[in-house]
């Protein structure tokens, strides 16, 4: 089927391009979308007539976006989920969740906009990319964690494994010092111990040494 291409389409044409597509793709995507109209004659004509004028809204669309993308890239978001101690998500994070977490921090993005090439099932950093224009992209990082302060150690570089390995260090060396103290303190009862049978066998001499009356 042909289409007339009423704007940029990754990996399709430029705006007023006449290309071949599938009918389902077209009538599915291209066309409910506004992306496209069939490449009839009295559609062709039509845009050679629009053809000025969209391509002056599509310069004012793609300034706002190159605006936009300015203050979104780059930016890191943090959302927080479910997952297992080696890091799997309880579930995974989908566009929705990456264009909540954009937009409750003042961002306005739609989850159409967002494109994840493939679901988010792990903790850690993501890099997510977002379409503001058919010719603007924008990637922001999602940090996908089970606290905020494992997002916050997260963001200063550190893995999930990092994370554990150091929480099983940290659990080592408390179980390491609790029995350092338990042998200190059966180490002192020890000594008290010694030191309250020299202290018996001392006043038991004492009472030997001393004459009868």
């Amino acid at each position: 089927m042909q289409v007339i291409l009423l704007q940029r389409v990754a990996k399709l044409g430029q705006m007023g391009e006449v290309v071949d597509v599938k009918p389902g793709f077209a009538r599915n995507y291209l066309l409910p979308q506004g992306k496209a109209l069939s490449a009839s004659k009295a559609n062709i004509e039509a845009f050679e007539g629009r053809k000025a004028q969209l391509e002056a809204q599509n310069l004012e669309t793609k300034k706002e976006a190159d605006k936009m993308a300015e203050t979104l890239n780059g930016q890191q978001f943090i959302v927080i989920r479910s997952a297992s101690d080696a890091g799997a998500l309880y579930g995974s994070v989908t566009t929705r969740d990456a264009a909540d977490a954009a937009t409750e921090a003042g961002f306005t993005v739609d989850r159409k906009q967002v494109v994840l090439t493939a679901p988010i099932k792990e903790l850690g950093l993501h890099d997510v990319a977002v379409v503001l224009h058919p010719e603007v992209e924008a990637t922001i990082h999602l940090n996908v964690a089970r606290s905020p302060e494992e997002a916050e150690l997260q963001a200063s570089g550190k893995s999930i494994q990092e994370l554990a390995a150091e929480e099983e260090a940290a659990a080592d060396f408390e179980i390491a010092e609790l029995f350092d103290d338990i042998g200190a303190a059966a180490s002192e009862d020890e000594d008290l111990a010694e030191a309250v049978e020299e202290v018996i066998e001392d006043a038991a001499g004492d009472d030997e040494e001393t004459p009868a009356s």
